[in-house]
């Protein structure tokens, strides 16, 4: 039967069988979850809708009764200033926050697309504002990819780098043709990748309400998200050879089987002219023992040469580095990295509120696609042992 030629009473019934079946073991696929959801969301909008109007014809009963006709005006006058909200401030009301959270949860829309007051067509509905500060500090908690450049282009990005080149020479006027440069170019190609991270909550986190809930998901899991991206760009780094070729810019390295004061300045020096900002990025592990070998000497010289350093886990440590490997990377990543995130900064969510029922635990897994890698040579300089 049609929901609008149901009584009240009947949608109540319809509404506790469906909360019935959608426990029932027999509901062994997320497709019958989704189907029995939807249609407990329908039922609750068309309650919600009966209780509006019921409410809307005793206000107005109300008010004849009282005789005060220039109130009905009044009413009217801020229904018609409520619907001229623009998108942007909806966005940031409360009840679009509510339901944007339960849009994460479902996957239905219904909810946000009815209070938006602008068309936005078949695309994804726009996140409230607040995310984007969100997202925003997330990836900016994140020490590597803060400083890397980002952009949002849809497939695969190709960028172009010079492995070998003439440099520019003075040329008086009526002076000797000058020669073609001897040119050689090539290009890296970032492929989007999809990275996933998963987290288990309990019922009470998943049952947060709109922003609490909103805040909590997007910090943890974009950030996890940023971190692994850093992650991937460290492992470029490291794949890079010390010699340009097609498709890997160069990345020089310098060998070093102890810690000693000059190190990181001698890595810098391998740097090109381009790379005006280098970062050290480095295991923990591996500034304390640079920070060792400065007490050692007992001279006020600091090995860092005053730049800022990063610490990642995903550098081995010097005390844990092979014959060969790599534990400090030295470079400007501004200029010689690049990530590009085709579908913008936001993640999309995925909810498993089945598999680990038992355990009262509901699994949120977050996934965004990210190209990530090395776009200029000489931009980054690798220690290794």
């Amino acid at each position: 039967m049609n929901l609008k030629e149901m009584q009240i009473e009947e949608l109540e019934a319809r509404k506790a069988e469906l909360l019935e079946s959608i426990d029932s073991p027999e509901i062994d696929s997320m497709e019958k979850v989704d189907e029995l959801r939807s249609e407990i969301e329908a039922v609750d909008a068309e309650l919600e809708e009966r209780k509006q109007i019921a409410a809307e014809k005793a206000e107005v009963r109300k008010i004849v009764a009282d005789g005060a006709g220039e109130v009905i005006e009044e009413v009217k006058t801020e229904k018609r200033e409520e619907t001229k909200m623009t998108n942007a401030e909806i966005r940031n009301s409360e009840a679009y926050i509510d339901a944007f959270a339960e849009y994460i949860k479902s996957e239905n829309d219904a909810e946000c697309r009815a209070l938006l007051t602008e068309n936005v067509g078949s695309g994804t509905v726009p996140v409230p504002e607040f995310v984007y500060d969100i997202v925003k500090t997330a990836w900016e908690r994140e020490g590597i990819m803060s400083r890397v450049r980002k952009v949002y282009m849809k497939g695969n990005l190709k960028v172009g780098f010079e492995i070998s080149g003439d440099g520019a020479i003075v040329h008086t006027e009526g002076g000797a043709a000058i020669d073609p440069e001897n040119l050689v170019l090539s290009v890296v190609e970032l492929k989007p990748v999809s990275i996933k991270k998963c987290v288990q909550v309990s019922d009470e986190v998943y049952d947060l309400r709109g922003e609490e809930f909103l805040r909590y998901i997007y910090d943890e899991l974009t950030y996890r998200i940023a971190k692994a991206a850093a992650g991937l760009l460290l492992a470029n780094i490291l794949s890079c050879g010390t010699v340009s070729t097609t498709g890997l810019p160069a990345v020089p390295k310098v060998v070093s089987t102890q810690i000693t004061l000059g190190l990181i300045a001698s890595a810098i020096a391998q740097l090109s002219d381009e790379a005006a900002n280098p970062t050290i990025m480095m295991n923990k592990l591996t500034y304390a023992a640079f920070k060792a070998a400065q007490y050692a000497a007992s001279v006020p010289v600091d090995p860092f040469e005053g730049f800022d350093v990063v610490f990642n886990s995903d550098i081995k440590s010097f005390s844990a580095a092979t014959t060969g490997e790599s534990y400090v990377i030295v470079g400007d990543l501004d200029h010689g990295a690049l990530a590009n995130l085709p579908n913008g900064d936001e993640i999309e969510f995925k909810f498993d509120d089945i598999s680990l029922k038992k355990q009262d635990l509901i699994e949120i897994m977050g996934r965004e696609f990210v190209g990530v890698g090395v776009v200029a040579p000489n931009a980054f300089v690798k220690i290794t042992k």
